[in-house]
């Protein structure tokens, strides 16, 4: 797949139209939630469109759409909010979440007293867990999901309360690593800026979600499941996704192509913010330390 894609634009960046080109070298795409099939208010009609057609081409196998999604709630919660955009369900198989693999990491670790730090939006995380339970005074693990007040916050402002934390050597599970997510044309801070300040300081923490190879791994095999469980071949598999420190890091880590989504949290880099076109994005991919295989403004067909 990265090879067809490099083949169409030799010796340049691949700006892409759309997938209907790519779409029949393709079995599974593992598609990012958040500036991709929506921006936190909206939902993005054309990305809906272009993963049912996706869906629906005919192949030796069928074509598979799982959600990948960095939000720190289980998938179900994700399709519930899904729903609520109006992203309609014909342009997906399946959710795989961090909240997913997070309540796999509490389980584990389910003896040990655990605290949870972030908004109340969240506790539906902790359903249906037996989990020892401490305040931040005595607990052994502390469960981040996001900030308490992200609209006003930053992680900056919890450096109080992190740092005993990291005096008495407990462990943060970061349930959702995203530094950053969109929420309209803002920006909003997410637990991973939490976690990337708590590892400064010392802290040790265990990161659910992108780009870390588990949350690959559970899609890859849940997408093998809704088949016959014969392996899916990873030069057929392309992540989508607007953020290259998660969705085009892990892609590239996991072996796999990927296209990012320019009009999501690095629009304002690439001077599409306003609705202009992708134009030298270059100098701008020569300062990132990995690069997707392709570039698109938003997905569609």
């Amino acid at each position: 797949m990265a090879e067809m894609i490099r083949a169409a634009h030799p010796g340049e960046v691949a700006i892409l139209d759309g997938i209907a080109d790519l779409a029949p070298g393709i079995d599974l795409i593992l598609c990012d939630v958040w500036g991709v099939l929506h921006d936190g208010i909206h939902a993005h009609r054309g990305a809906g469109e272009a993963l049912t057609r996706f869906r629906a081409l005919p192949g030796a196998r069928p074509r598979r759409v799982v959600l990948v999604s960095n939000a720190p709630r289980p998938g179900s919660a994700v399709q519930a909010q899904l729903d609520g955009f109006g992203v309609p369900r014909t342009a997906y198989d399946a959710i795989v979440t961090s909240g997913d693999l997070t309540r796999r990491l509490m389980a584990e670790r389910a003896s040990a007293p655990m605290h949870h730090l972030g908004p109340d939006r969240d506790l539906p995380l902790f359903d249906d867990l037996d989990l020892a339970r401490g305040g931040p005074d005595t607990a052994a693990h502390v469960v981040v999901t996001g900030l308490l007040d992200d609209e006003t916050e930053t992680a900056a402002d919890y450096r109080g309360l992190l740092e005993p934390w990291a005096a008495r050597g407990v462990t943060l599970i970061c349930a959702n690593p995203d530094l950053v997510v969109e929420r309209g044309e803002r920006l909003i801070p997410c637990a991973g800026a939490v976690a990337a300040l708590y590892e400064e300081m010392g802290g040790t923490v265990v990161y659910a979600g992108k780009p870390h190879a588990p949350v690959y791994e559970a899609a890859l095999a849940t997408a093998e499941a809704l088949g016959d469980g014969a392996p899916l071949p990873r030069d057929r598999v392309l992540a989508v996704g607007d953020a290259i420190r998660t969705d085009i890091a892990g892609a590239r880590a996991f072996g796999i192509a990927s296209l990012l989504v320019a009009r999501g949290i690095h629009a304002e880099e690439l001077g599409v913010a306003s609705g202009a076109p992708i134009g030298d994005i270059a100098h701008w991919l020569e300062a990132q330390a990995v690069h997707p295989d392709g570039v698109i403004d938003l997905l569609r067909w």
